[in-house]
């Protein structure tokens, strides 16, 4: 697996395979050829059918600044490699040279060609069997494990990390007014932060500011502002929203929140790799699924539970996502991305809480409902896989 750097990746919003992955193709591109006279880019399949609501024709034309570049969404085109998939082509005098990207998911691009991106492979061990029955034979904790890997200087990155999603939170909690995009979603983190009432119980308190988390970081991803993608820019409100909830709760210090940070980060690694953290590719279930599993697994190690425990938070947290559906209305990353971000952080919580009673009777594995997932996603029609054309995409009528 590769390193964490490339699962949490601080960028703008909205989308990581539709914004943020684009962008990195288009830079790539333009490395190997600087000085064309022109530019095209061709879009298909997903990018092609939520491209528009997901800011990626913008996002390119940022990427050319200045350069003339024309670009083309093609919605018919098969896409049998992935559904993210890109052409970029340059013209210098009589000839042509085009390239063939994909977006793979969490804003990693590969060539067409390549089977991995571009980046080294730091971590030995791809399933959590194999990493946990190293740990349990050294006595060693997960985040011991990236360490022994990643070596200390990740400690310096997760840190950069965890500032990033803090001031999301911040910057969240105190922006107003209605998102852009065309079907008025008011921001709603500042008012569930500020609506409190003097008989509240603790378990309304709980779920209205983890909940008021979730949605600061996932409007502020709405509106292009700065997030990490954990694992991808739709489904970045989980963790940080778990952790700025928990940390008060018992005074975890930043260094645990860390070790919090890059066990989670195990996990959405291991799915990346054995299975898809991509909408367009596997459905919701493969971005906020993996965001809730990582977040569950950071969670129990914020409470120190054990190899078991952890697994089993995280396998739930999967679980229980299974099927659902990438369908967001008009391409934007805002219903009903947004508010499921809120309930899955909920989700977690409860995953954690259970897992801390019940591990000992578990029956299926984390590499099992990671194979089960990725099976279940392949299935999906493609109409519920990031193209805006079932579901509630279908069923909304703009007024």
């Amino acid at each position: 697996m590769q390193s964490l750097r490339y699962l949490y990746r601080i960028g703008r919003g909205p989308s990581s395979s539709h914004t943020m992955g684009p962008l990195a193709a288009a830079k790539r591109f333009l490395a190997e050829f600087p000085s064309a006279d022109r530019y095209a880019v061709t879009l298909y399949g997903s990018l092609a059918k939520t491209g528009k609501g997901h800011m990626t024709d913008a996002v390119l034309r940022e990427a050319f600044d200045g350069k003339v570049c024309e670009i083309a969404f093609d919605y018919t085109t098969p896409t049998d490699v992935h559904p993210n998939t890109m052409d970029i082509t340059a013209f210098i005098g009589d000839t042509a040279e085009t390239r063939r990207y994909y977006s793979i998911g969490g804003g990693e691009v590969i060539a067409d060609g390549e089977q991995t991106a571009e980046h080294d492979e730091v971590y030995p061990l791809n399933s959590f069997t194999a990493i946990s029955e190293y740990c349990r034979a050294r006595e060693m904790r997960i985040w011991q494990y990236v360490e022994e890997c990643e070596g200390p200087e990740i400690w310096e990155y997760l840190a950069e990390v965890w500032q990033v999603m803090q001031t999301a939170i911040k910057q969240g909690l105190e922006a107003e007014g209605v998102l852009h995009g065309g079907i008025g979603t008011q921001r709603k983190a500042r008012y569930l932060y500020r609506q409190k009432h003097i008989d509240e119980s603790e378990e309304t308190k709980t779920n209205r500011l983890i909940c008021a988390y979730a949605y600061a970081v996932s409007e502020q991803n709405a509106s292009g502002g700065e997030i990490v993608t954990a694992p991808t820019c739709g489904a970045c409100g989980v963790l940080p929203a778990t952790l700025k909830f928990l940390q008060p709760k018992r005074n975890f210090t930043e260094e645990q929140i860390l070790h919090a940070l890059a066990t989670g980060g195990v996990i959405g690694n291991l799915i990346k790799k054995n299975a898809s953290i991509s909408g367009a590719e596997c459905g919701c279930q493969a971005e906020i699924g993996t965001a809730c599993s990582m977040a569950a697994a950071a969670a129990a190690e914020l409470y120190e539970l054990d190899l078991d425990q952890i697994e089993y938070a995280a396998e739930m947290s999967i679980e229980h996502h299974l099927g659902l559906t990438c369908d967001p209305i008009l391409g934007l990353v805002q219903i009903p991305c947004i508010e499921r971000n809120a309930i899955a952080a909920m989700r977690a919580l409860n995953a954690t809480n259970l897992a801390d009673f019940l591990a000992d009777s578990r029956k299926i594995t984390f590499d099992m409902i990671v194979e089960t997932m990725y099976e279940t996603g392949k299935d999906l029609k493609v109409i519920y896989r990031e193209t805006a054309e079932g579901g509630l995409a279908k069923n909304f009528k703009t007024e």
